[in-house]
């Protein structure tokens, strides 16, 4: 029938535009969807993270953020003690973070050390080495970058200051160490320097007195226990932050509100932008093709299966260049 693949077939008449068309629906789709992904997507990252090692709990000084202060929480054998007397909680796993020094001949580095238990950890992945055992004070887990710029690997020896006094550059604690493993920190930044010994080393090093800690991480039995668990801890323990992962996702969600509201508008004028570019196209080609329309409709096409023809171009554009983006 005349007419059947006019609008298709004009496409193939225009492949220069035929293909900008495409490129730049392909490019507002893509921006519609990395949107929509992204405003989507964090809360779920985040969540995945936080659960990486299986603790669903944290305990942290109220009112602050872990390392983000001096903060800490106190007596720390006896507050896990408690912890792990709960009759929901598998483990409890406490972290203590602090600044430390590697001394490298005259020069010092400053590196980010944490103080863990290595039965009950959920800080990193052992990636080379071995791992730390509970007694072991004279042993050291370096992170990639730290053993990158202090060129050293398993096997090899370190000396660890703490408690720098810059004004005369001497500390109050320094130790020798045998690095034991190479690992990945799972909270650190790109290129972070991290160390880490067991808690009593760092508590050591860092000439902090009073059994400190930053935080606990928190195991429960199960996940459907997890609100329940937390709810007795929060009870028990009035003067620490007891939170479960869902809470401080939705802690974070409520904190990028802003951002998930600025990815809604860009994903609507994505949306806005892709829908015009259609219409605008479809304009040019139908004022192009007067000509051929009334042609058409004089040796008997129909009005309703012109409008078609120029809808189904419409859709061939949309379709394909979507499919690209």
């Amino acid at each position: 029938m005349p007419g059947i693949n006019w609008g298709v077939r004009g496409l193939r008449r225009h492949p220069l535009r035929a293909a900008l068309s495409l490129a730049g629906i392909a490019v507002a789709t893509a921006m519609l969807l990395d949107m929509v992904m992204l405003s989507g997507g964090l809360d779920r990252s985040f969540e995945d993270l936080l659960l990486l090692r299986g603790y669903q709990i944290r305990l942290t000084p109220r009112g602050t953020l872990p390392f983000d202060t001096e903060a800490m929480l106190g007596e720390a054998s006896d507050l896990i003690a408690r912890v792990r007397a709960d009759p929901g909680v598998v483990s409890a796993a406490p972290v203590l973070g602090a600044t430390v020094y590697a001394r490298r001949a005259d020069s010092l580095r400053a590196l980010v050390g944490y103080g863990i238990d290595p039965a009950e950890q959920g800080l990193y992945q052992l990636e080379r080495g071995s791992d730390l055992t509970r007694g072991d004070t004279t042993g050291v887990l370096l992170s990639a970058p730290a053993a990158d710029a202090l060129g050293l690997g398993p096997g090899d020896s370190i000396r660890l200051a703490g408690q720098l006094d810059p004004q005369i550059a001497s500390a109050a604690v320094d130790r020798v160490l045998a690095v034991r493993g190479i690992v990945r920190f799972l909270y650190d930044y790109q290129g972070q320097r991290s160390v880490a010994t067991v808690l009593p080393l760092m508590q050591r090093l860092s000439h902090r007195s009073g059994d400190p800690v930053s935080l606990v991480l928190v195991k429960a039995r199960t996940d459907s226990g997890v609100a329940s668990v937390t709810a007795r801890l929060a009870a028990e323990l009035p003067d620490v932050q007891v939170s479960s992962v869902g809470q401080l996702v939705e802690q974070f969600r409520h904190r990028m509100l802003y951002f998930r509201q600025l990815s809604y508008i860009l994903g609507t004028m994505s949306l806005i932008v892709t829908v015009l570019l259609v219409a605008t196209l479809l304009t040019i080609n139908v004022s192009e093709r007067l000509g051929e329309i009334a042609t058409l409709r004089a040796i008997g096409i129909s009005r309703r299966t012109v409008v078609n023809q120029v809808m189904t171009e419409g859709a061939v554009l949309t379709i394909i260049g979507g499919g690209f983006g």
